[in-house]
């Protein structure tokens, strides 16, 4: 039998031990271990989330890696063609984790309305692009379809269609300069066949997606020329190596680049998340574990009778700093219990009833999303009462000071 346990859970459960002078400061470490864990589990279901889908909206947008023309062309317009007869188009044969290749080309245009015009890049894409991100993003209507003849039906965002009062499926012209200034524009008359909204201003305010035909016979390509080529990932985390392992696979001729580099400033901003996490964690398991320590010691100070009749009785002071560490561990739990639910609570709420907004200018985002994931939550919980125990043991060493003699005859 574990006496140790036994005594302290006889502690735990007597009627003295909750109304006695230390309740209150129990309760305080109690609230203390709660409030940390919400705090911790906010920090890293926001930071995460964030993190997260602004990845998303990035590779949506780009997909994860691109491999176009090596040259100094660093706009968003692709101005020299590649075959698309690749031999890793259209799948890597040598490489393993892409879950999709598909082409794309962009051109600068105008859009003409009766009463105003806007400056856009006109996306072309082809039978094989993957739309499962403008579909999560659809805000009326549906994605197009390019498996057939040459589609005029065109995706655009909500910011374009409010801002130039186009609604879906109604048509309106897009002009598109030639190369001799004296000659005049191209002119396409597309329809709206769907309207996104990301979320993602920068994006949403410019990108028109379109048939790529259209931008093959206006620049005079063939069926077989593109302006590049995007690759989709299963998994996010390993699009450096793969970078790397498509460069390596690619003709000398073509450049591949990730989104991270495309984007670096941006996946910097990001990236100091995790400092911020970090940063927190630490904090709030120090105040947590502070609060145990102030709790600790007073247990130990209004059970000092009790103590030195057990060192009286033989037992040793391993044994007595064990009955208090499992007493301190009860509290952490139920500390970690309430910081859990109230955290879940909280989490669930934002991320399915979307009360807090932001500022997507600022954030990229229209609302706090929010990750969650029992991996996390469950490390949380372990670190947490392992760094707080970790930090008790020093503490508890006060026992071994006390003297059953001195103790006993106090009281």
């Amino acid at each position: 039998m574990n006496y140790e346990l036994f005594i302290a859970k006889r502690i735990i459960t007597a009627k003295k031990y909750k109304s006695s002078i230390s309740s209150p400061i129990i309760k305080i470490a109690i609230i203390a271990i709660a409030i940390g864990m919400v705090i911790m589990m906010i920090a890293i279901g926001t930071g995460i989330g964030l993190q997260q889908k602004i990845r998303e909206k990035l590779s949506g947008f780009n997909g994860h890696i691109q491999i176009t023309n090596f040259d100094n062309n660093n706009s968003e317009i692709t101005l020299e063609p590649i075959s698309k007869i690749q031999n890793f188009y259209p799948e890597f044969t040598n490489i393993g984790g892409i879950k999709n290749v598909q082409v794309f080309a962009t051109k600068p245009g105008i859009i003409r309305t009766e009463t105003d015009f806007e400056g856009i890049i006109f996306k072309g894409v082809s039978n094989d692009y993957d739309w499962s991100f403008f579909k999560e993003y659809l805000v009326e209507g549906i994605v197009p379809n390019y498996d057939t003849n040459v589609s005029f039906d065109v995706l655009i965002s909500s910011e374009i269609s409010n801002r130039l009062n186009i609604n879906l499926n109604e048509e309106f012209n897009i002009l598109f300069v030639k190369d001799d200034p004296a000659k005049a524009p191209w002119l396409r008359v597309v329809k709206v066949i769907g309207i996104y909204n990301s979320g993602f201003q920068d994006f949403d305010k410019n990108f028109v997606i379109a048939d790529i035909r259209h931008i093959q016979k206006m620049n005079k390509w063939s069926g077989n020329d593109v302006g590049g080529f995007e690759v989709i990932l299963n998994n996010f985390d390993d699009i450096q190596e793969k970078s790397n392992e498509i460069y390596k696979e690619t003709a000398s001729t073509l450049n591949s680049q990730s989104i991270i580099e495309k984007y670096p400033a941006i996946f910097e901003w990001i990236g100091l998340f995790d400092t911020n996490i970090y940063l927190i964690i630490v904090i709030m398991v120090l105040v947590a574990g502070i609060n145990m320590i102030t709790a600790l010691l007073v247990l130990i100070l209004e059970r000092t009778q009790m103590i030195g009749i057990l060192k009286a009785l033989g037992s040793s002071n391993v044994s007595i700093r064990k009955v208090f560490l499992y007493n301190a561990s009860y509290l952490i739990l139920r500390g970690l219990f309430w910081g859990n639910l109230i955290g879940l609570i909280i989490l669930a709420i934002q991320k399915y009833g979307k009360i807090i907004s932001l500022n997507p200018e600022t954030y990229y985002v229209n609302t706090v999303p929010i990750y969650l994931d029992a991996g996390y939550i469950l490390l949380l919980n372990i670190g947490t009462l392992l760094l707080c125990l970790i930090m008790l043991i020093i503490p508890s060493l006060i026992i071994t000071k006390i003297s059953p003699v001195k103790s006993i005859k106090f009281e």
